[in-house]
């Protein structure tokens, strides 16, 4: 009997895993997914995670992003939320929570008591099998956490997001244009390099 096209999609995503460099690194160092190695190489470019920072993960599980604040981050406060539950890490507070929830901004100002210092969001939208929609749907995830950020950014704040490159990429980078004084992009070489994602890096709000 053959096997469905589906089993042998799945059995070429775990060969491209275990060939994957950053898959295998993550899976020595401990790290919860290769995401771990974007946010290394992000912050190694921008320095943004420093020892007092407050920070707030979005769209954090499986916790590769907030293993890697945890081990800097010593002084201050680190929020993760997600629909999915985490598992415990040290020093990382996490609320299972939809970030779209009206309520969820109330607490998440609550659990800082003020502005924060850094935020930062992996969040893609769920696959639809349509590579256009799915890069329109992400990018309103981006979109969502910029007009966030703004608000509960302090004014030196960064924020860092997913984005993908696709035909509403303009749009979403002329609105964080509105909103911070620097705006730049990086792709890290942990992407895979068929992805259309990049990462976008904002920071200094501009005054309202």
């Amino acid at each position: 009997m053959k096997k469905s096209k589906k089993v042998k999609k799945s059995n070429t995503w775990k060969i491209k895993q275990h060939r994957d460099q950053f898959f295998k690194k993550s899976k020595t160092l401990g790290y919860r997914s290769r995401a771990a190695f974007k946010l290394i190489e992000l912050n190694k470019k921008f320095k943004f995670i420093k020892k007092s920072t407050s920070l707030l993960d979005i769209g954090g599980f499986p916790g590769g992003w907030s293993q890697v604040c945890s081990k800097i981050i010593l002084s201050g406060k680190i929020l993760s939320l997600d629909l999915k539950q985490i598992e415990k890490i040290e020093n990382v507070t996490f609320f299972k929570s939809d970030f779209f929830d009206p309520e969820m901004e109330d607490k998440i100002f609550n659990f800082f008591g003020k502005k924060i210092d850094v935020i930062l969001s992996d969040m893609a939208a769920d696959t639809t099998g349509n590579k256009s929609l799915d890069c329109i749907r992400t990018n309103q995830l981006c979109a969502e956490v910029i007009k966030f950020s703004s608000k509960h950014l302090k004014p030196k704040g960064v924020l860092v997001s997913k984005l993908f490159m696709g035909e509403d990429f303009i749009e979403v980078k002329n609105l964080a244009k509105s909103m911070f004084q620097e705006v730049n992009f990086f792709k890290p070489e942990a992407s895979r390099s068929e992805s259309k994602e990049t990462y976008l890096h904002c920071s200094i709000l501009k005054a309202l």
